[in-house]
C-alpha cells in the first residue's frame, strides 16, 4: 500500500516536470511508467531486507518490462515532433539489456 501511494505521488510530481507543454497521452503514459521504472531501479534494499528486495524486483518487472520496445515505437511515431522527441530522448534506449 505504501509503495502504491509513493508511486502515485511520484508520478504526479514527475508529470509536473512536463507540464509546460502537454504531451500526447501515450507519451505521458510512457513517461510516467518509465520514470517509475527508473526510480525502482535506483532502490537498493539492505541485503537483510529480503521482502523489500522481492517487492522492488516485482515492481521493476512490472514497470520496466517492454519499455525499450515502447520507447522505440513512440520515437518512430513522433519522429517529426521535436518537443515530443526531446522528452523521449531523455530516456535510456536500451535499458532492459543493461540490467
Amino acid at each position: 500500500m505504501k509503495l502504491t501511494l509513493l508511486l502515485v505521488l511520484l508520478s504526479a510530481l514527475m508529470g509536473q516536470s512536463h507540464a509546460g507543454g502537454k504531451l500526447p497521452g501515450d507519451v505521458e503514459s510512457f513517461v510516467s511508467r518509465r520514470e517509475g521504472c527508473d526510480h525502482m531501479r535506483g532502490e537498493v534494499p539492505e541485503p537483510a531486507q529480503k521482502a523489500r528486495m522481492r517487492e522492488v524486483q516485482r515492481e521493476i518487472r512490472r514497470l520496466c518490462t517492454g519499455t525499450d520496445k515502447q520507447l522505440n515505437k513512440l520515437k518512430k511515431k513522433y519522429a517529426d515532433e521535436p518537443r515530443v522527441m526531446a522528452t523521449l530522448n531523455e530516456f535510456e534506449p536500451d535499458m532492459e539489456n543493461s540490467k
